[in-house]
């Protein structure tokens, strides 16, 4: 060989494997698919032949990815081409563990869309069974957030219960990525550890996350209470930039909400708030919904279920009218009543991309669901979901609720149960839906509907093309009026619900001496409706 010439110098070849090598990677993956290792504990072991059929898929995948990187780089040795195989083969091998088995090798194995990043963009160990883990656990399982390079920006540490000793090992891994996460899930993460620990744990998950610009924060179902909010003080403090913040079924108090509020720094950029199943109380919504008034891009707003009665629905309430962008409101199985009806039915005249109200069980009686409702008449023009059962509404409502419905020409879904609604509202309800194109669900079960309105309602829903599904259980159907339903929905009774809680005998004694009278009117009323 000329000392000038253009070849390369002798050089070890890396790339590709052989055969032989690629077969016994091949076996060793089968092997590690069907034998005992953490991971198999939690997700369960593969048989032989399902093993075999993925890790040859897997070690197929790889090599094409890896052998595609060293086509691009055709003057290297492979070095890189090897090292990519290798983290390409470890990655998919732990996408199948956690998918664990009966797959018989059907769903494909699919590569990196960005054959330079090892690692996929999400860090998910919560599947399989809730289970406590222990440090030598911990390190196996959180090994692939180690590896340099990795490009995770989202992890998910829900349904393990971490100890001292498991936190102990995840802290210098956290401390090592925060500056690349955007998403981190750690909703019930210390389930069943004492008290005590389970504050150190949360001490130590918080500092090792202190200063990672976070878009999503979820710590769900951890019974903070104050003591555990305050234990995420540093991770709180540092957060300006969050967009989404969960903090559903976390025994949150009037002390821990007033907390929540004093901790986080900005909610500017908040779009995301749910605070289901907490017990804030009306002092405690009043901490709420300061961090309300601090959020005016918030779109999607949960507060259900946090014993929150009229004082604290009214300043809430209020809070709510600058959230002028807001697309789905949950304020469900609180008691804000008849005055926190009206409150709330002030903030709704700005809402007018709203398309998701659940306003179930609040105690708003018919004067603040007739507010409600004639807000909601004026605004909202894209509604989709409209939920409003268990509140007393009785047929008083009634023109208020059909003048409603019949301007909201998007509506999905409708919700009125468990009212007192009677044959009068069914009736009306079925007129004000009639151009209703987009309907899918209706429920009216528990409304005191006997045959007449039931079947009006019936004959006016069977004829949409998008519907999907009548609820009218829990009324006073007579036995004929509800073989009429089935004959109506004949050729589709899975669009008709369930009739095993109707009551045919249900009509009260002081309402049987006016029944001739009554059905005379109602027929009359449907005769009017023009049923196409």
């Amino acid at each position: 060989m000329e000392l000038n010439s253009p070849q390369r110098p002798f050089s070890i070849k890396l790339w590709p494997p052989s055969q032989n090598t690629r077969q016994t990677l091949v076996e060793r993956m089968a092997n590690n698919l069907t034998t005992k290792s953490v991971f198999t504990q939690r997700y369960g072991n593969l048989d032989k032949e399902e093993a075999q059929e993925n890790a040859k898929r897997i070690e197929d995948v790889a090599f094409a990815t890896a052998n595609q990187h060293y086509e691009q780089e055709p003057d290297g040795d492979g070095g890189s081409a090897v090292q990519l195989y290798a983290k390409e083969c470890s990655k998919l091998l732990l996408e199948v563990l956690k998918r664990g088995p009966g797959l018989n090798g059907k769903e494909e194995v699919v590569a990196s869309d960005n054959t330079s990043a090892p690692a996929e963009a999400v860090f998910d160990i919560s599947k399989g069974k809730r289970a406590f883990i222990e440090p030598d656990e911990a390190e196996e399982l959180l090994r692939p957030l180690k590896e340099p390079e990795n490009s995770f920006t989202k992890i998910c540490f829900s349904n393990w219960s971490f100890g001292l000793g498991a936190a102990q090992v995840a802290q210098p891994i956290l401390s090592s990525i925060k500056h690349q996460l955007k998403d981190v899930d750690l909703s019930d993460f210390i389930a069943g550890r004492p008290e005590a620990e389970a504050l150190d744990v949360m001490n130590i998950f918080s500092t090792a996350l202190e200063g990672a610009a976070l878009r999503s924060l979820n710590l769900s179902d951890n019974a903070l209470g104050e003591k555990g909010v305050r234990a995420f003080g540093a991770l709180l403090k540092s957060q300006n930039h969050l967009e989404e913040l969960y903090l559903m079924n976390d025994g949150i108090s009037e002390e821990a909400a007033q907390a929540i509020c004093e901790l986080i720094p900005s909610t500017e950029k908040l779009k995301v708030l749910h605070f289901h199943n907490n017990m804030t109380g009306d002092e405690g919504a009043l901490a709420i919904a300061e961090i309300v008034k601090r959020s005016p891009s918030l779109e999607d707003f949960r507060c259900s279920s946090t014993r929150i009665g009229a004082e604290g629905g009214v300043a809430l309430s209020n809070t709510l009218g600058n959230c002028i962008h807001l697309r789905k409101l949950d304020l469900r199985d609180n008691m804000f009543g008849v005055e926190g009806g009206i409150s709330l039915s002030k903030a709704l005249t700005r809402h007018a991309e709203l398309r998701e109200i659940y306003l179930s069980y609040l105690n708003l009686e018919d004067d603040g669901a007739i507010a409600i409702i004639n807000a909601l008449k004026e605004s909202a023009p894209y509604l989709e979901v409209l939920e409003m059962s268990g509140n007393d509404i009785t047929a008083e409502a009634v023109p208020a609720i059909g003048a409603c419905l019949e301007a909201k020409i998007f509506l999905a879904r409708l919700n009125l149960s468990e009212n007192e609604l009677e044959d009068e509202g069914a009736i009306q309800v079925s007129k004000a839906l009639e151009g209703h194109f987009h309907l899918k669900e209706v429920d009216l079960s528990s409304n005191k509907i006997s045959r007449v309105g039931a079947q009006q309602l019936a004959l006016t829903l069977v004829q949409k093309a998008n519907f999907q599904l009548l609820f009218i259980n829990g009324n006073i159907i007579s036995t004929e009026g509800v073989e009429e339903l089935k004959d109506i929905f004949k050729t589709s009774l899975d669009m008709l619900g369930p009739l095993d809680e109707n009551d045919p005998d249900g009509i009260d004694s002081d309402e049987e001496s006016d029944e001739e009278g009554g059905d005379i009117e109602l027929e009359s009323k449907m005769k009017s409706l023009a049923v196409n």
